[in-house]
C-alpha cells in the first residue's frame, strides 16, 4: 500500500487545540475530519437528538405528512413497499411502527430478490389497488420507478416515494418524492440511508402526534439501517449512529435483543459499528440473500421473546449458508482471473457465471475490489439474461459508467460504488469492452495501487490507555469518520510470530532505541496530549518501550513467503485495539499493512513463524 498523510492544516490543528482545549493529537484528527471550529467539535463530541434537523425541510415533506395523516384518520390501509436488504427490510418496520403507533393501518411488500428482483412492480400495484388499498409509501426504493408511479397513477392509487439512491432524468409521477438527492431539495444531510429517509417521515408524524418521545427507540433501528448500509457517518447520520449505538446496549424490542443475542453481543461493553457491520448486518442481510427478506420484518415485529430467538437462530443458520456460499463463488472467480490475465487485466473487470447465487454476488464484487484494487461486476447468468451486482474503487464512479453504456441494459442503478444491473447475457462482451474503455479514460494504473491514509506517527510507549480513551471519543468510526491509522516506525519483532487459525498472524514487538540509545519520539501521556510528528530530536532519554501485541488479520499468506523472525525490524501501519478478554487482555496493535525494515542478525533467524 502507498501510506499518505491524512491532511490537515497546522493552522487550524493550533486553533482547535486551544480553543476546544484539546491535546494537538485529538485536535488534528478533528481538524483531518473536517472540524472547524470548536463549535463544530463539540457537535462532533457530543451528538444529540437536538442536531436532527427539521424533517419539513426536505422537499415534498408537508404533502406526504399530510397524506398520511389523513389515511391515518380515516383508517386506511397503508402498503409500505420496501426492498430486501437491511436497509429496506428495516426501513419497513420503522414506517409501519410508527403508522400504528400512531393508530393507522398497514400492510407491507417485500420482494423476493430471485423471483421478484430489485425495484417496485406494477402487478404488486395492481394487486393492492384490487384490494383497495389507496396508499403505497415506497421505502429504500422507488426514485428510477417510473412505470409503476404511472400504474399507480392510472389505477387512483396515491404514490409517496421515500429513497436514497440518485435519480435518473426526472421524478417518477407521484404524490411527493422524498429524496435529498433530489433537485431542488435544500435538506442538509443528503447522505441519509434509506430507512433514514423513512424515518425522516415517520419522525414528522410522531412529532406532529406529540409523540417525540419516542424518536430514541426509532434511531436504534436507523442507526443498523446507517452502519449496514455503508453512508457517511457525518452530520445527521453521525446522530443517529452514535444515539443508536449507545440505545443498542439496553434494547427492549424482543426481536433486537435476540438478534444481539445470536450475535454475540450481550451488553457486556458497547456495540460498535464495526459489530454491527460484521455481526448483524450479514445476519440480517442473510434473509433477503438466501431466503425471503419478510423473516427481517418478522423479527423486529415478534413480541414473544422465545419466537424471536428461533428467528434470530434462523438467519444466523442462513448467514452460515451464505458465508459457503460466497466462498464457492469467490474461489471459482480468483481461480478464472488468475486463468485469464487480459480478464484480470482490465480496469473495470466484469466476470459472469452460469447458477452463482444472485444473493451474493454483491458481497463477491466487494471481494474482487479488495483483492485486484479495481472496479468490479459479476454477472449471474440464469437462461438468457444475467444479473448483476457491482462494487467501486474510490476514484471511479461506477453508476456514471453504466450510464455511458445504458442502452446495454434492461435495469440498472444504485450509487458511485454500488450498482446493481440486468442485461442480455449476449450483451456481456459489449458490456465488458465499453466498461473497459470507459475506465481508461477516467482511471490510471496509479489507481490500482491501493492507498492507505494515515494520521501520523507514533510510537510503541506512546500508547497507553489513556490514549485509547481519547481515541473512542471521535466514535462511531465508519465512512467519512474512519477510525485513526498511525504508523509505527523501526518496530523490533520480540519473540517467535504465531499463525492463528491458518490464516491471522500474531506479534509482539517493541520500538528500537536510536543509536545514542535514546526514545526517537516524544511521550504522549494519558489524555493523549502531543503529536508525534511534532517531536523534537533532544526528547530526555527514558526507559526502553515496552512490547505490545500486534495482530495480522488475514496476513499469514502474505508473509509466508518471507517469515518474519525475532529481531526483524517493521514500520507497521495499524489502529489501536483493546483486547477485553479477562486473562490476556489489553491495548493490541491491529495490523493494516507492514513493511520489513531490517532483517535480524543471523543468530537470530531460527525464531520463525510458529502455528
Amino acid at each position: 500500500m502507498r501510506w499518505i498523510d491524512r491532511p490537515a492544516d497546522p493552522t487550524l490543528v493550533q486553533s482547535l487545540a486551544a480553543e476546544i482545549p484539546t491535546s494537538p493529537l485529538l485536535a488534528r484528527l478533528l481538524a483531518a475530519r473536517g472540524i472547524r471550529t470548536a463549535e463544530q467539535a463539540a457537535a462532533f463530541l457530543s451528538p444529540s437528538l437536538d442536531q436532527l434537523h427539521d424533517p419539513y425541510s426536505m422537499l415534498g415533506m408537508k404533502t406526504a405528512v399530510e397524506r398520511l395523516e389523513a389515511a391515518i384518520a380515516r383508517q386506511e390501509p397503508v402498503l409500505i413497499y420496501g426492498d430486501y436488504d437491511v436497509d429496506g427490510t428495516t426501513a419497513i418496520v420503522i414506517l409501519k411502527t410508527a403508522i400504528e403507533l400512531c393508530g393507522g393501518t398497514t400492510e407491507f411488500h417485500v420482494p423476493h430478490r430471485i423471483r421478484d428482483g430489485y425495484g417496485m412492480k406494477g402487478d404488486v400495484i395492481e394487486q393492492a389497488a384490487a384490494a383497495g388499498i389507496r396508499l403505497i409509501i415506497s421505502v429504500d426504493t422507488g426514485i428510477r420507478a417510473f412505470a409503476a408511479a404511472e400504474t399507480a397513477s392510472r389505477l387512483g392509487v396515491d404514490l409517496l416515494v421515500t429513497d436514497h439512491h440518485l435519480p435518473d432524468e426526472g421524478m417518477p409521477s407521484a404524490l411527493a418524492v422524498l429524496n435529498p438527492n433530489q433537485a431542488g431539495c435544500s435538506y442538509p444531510c443528503k447522505a441519509l440511508c434509506g430507512a433514514g429517509v423513512a424515518f425522516k417521515l415517520a419522525q414528522a408524524v410522531l412529532e406532529a402526534r406529540g409523540r417525540q418521545r419516542l424518536l430514541p427507540s426509532f434511531i436504534k433501528m436507523v442507526a443498523i439501517a446507517t452502519i449496514a448500509d455503508a453512508v457517511p457517518l457525518t452530520g445527521e447520520n453521525r446522530v443517529i449512529a452514535k444515539l443508536g449505538l449507545e440505545g443498542l446496549r439496553r434494547p427492549v424490542n424482543p426481536g433486537l435483543r435476540a438478534i444481539l443475542e445470536v450475535a454475540a453481543l450481550d451488553g457486556s461493553r458497547p456495540v460498535t459499528t464495526g459489530d454491527i457491520a460484521f455481526r448483524v448486518a450479514p445476519r440480517l442481510n442473510a434473509a433477503g440473500r438466501m431466503d425471503i427478506a419478510q423473516t427481517v420484518i418478522e423479527l423486529f415485529t415478534e413480541k414473544d421473546p422465545a419466537r424471536a430467538r428461533e428467528i434470530a437462530q434462523k438467519l444466523d443458520t442462513l448467514n452460515a449458508e451464505r458465508q459457503q456460499e460466497e466462498q464457492r463463488i469467490l474461489t471459482e472467480v480468483e481461480q478464472r482471473l488468475e486463468n485469464e490475465p487480459a480478464l484480470r487485466e482490465a480496469y473495470c473487470i466484469v466476470v459472469d457465471g452460469d447458477g452463482w447465487h444472485r444473493g451474493v454476488i454483491g458481497i463477491v464484487a466487494t471481494r474482487v475490489v479488495e483483492r485486484y484494487c479495481r472496479p468490479a461486476i459479476v454477472l449471474s447468468c440464469a437462461g438468457d439474461e444475467a444479473h448483476g451486482s457491482g462494487r467501486s474503487i474510490r476514484r471511479f464512479h461506477l453508476l456514471e459508467a453504466l450510464e455511458s453504456c445504458r442502452e446495454l441494459f434492461t435495469r440498472f442503478g444504485g450509487h458511485a460504488h454500488a450498482v446493481g444491473l440486468g442485461l442480455p447475457c449476449e450483451r456481456i462482451p459489449q458490456l465488458r469492452a465499453a466498461l473497459d474503455a470507459h475506465a481508461r479514460t477516467r482511471l490510471a494504473p496509479e489507481d490500482f495501487i491501493p492507498c492507505l491514509e494515515v494520521d501520523g506517527e507514533l510510537a510503541v510507549d506512546q500508547l497507553s490507555p489513556g490514549f485509547y480513551s481519547a481515541l473512542q471519543k471521535l466514535q462511531p468510526f465508519g465512512m467519512g469518520n474512519p477510525e485513526p491509522v498511525f504508523v509505527g516506525r523501526n518496530l523490533r519483532i520480540q519473540l517467535p510470530p504465531r499463525i492463528l487459525k491458518d490464516k491471522h498472524v500474531k506479534l509482539r514487538i517493541a520500538r528500537e532505541r536510536d543509536s545514542n540509545g535514546h526514545e526517537d519520539a516524544q511521550h504522549i501521556g494519558d489524555e493523549g496530549a502531543g503529536d508525534a510528528k511534532s517531536a523534537t530530536s533532544d526528547a530526555a532519554p527514558r526507559p526502553f518501550s515496552p512490547t505490545i501485541p500486534a495482530i495480522g488479520w488475514r496476513m499469514a499468506e502474505q508473509l509466508a513467503s518471507e517469515p518474519l523472525v525475532v529481531g526483524d525490524r517493521v514500520d507497521l501501519a495499524f489502529r489501536l485495539g483493546l483486547n477485553d478478554h479477562p486473562d490476556w487482555g489489553g491495548l493490541e496493535l491491529s495490523i493494516e499493512d507492514l513493511r520489513r525494515t531490517a532483517r535480524a542478525p543471523a543468530r537470530e533467524e531460527h525464531d520463525v513463524l510458529s502455528s
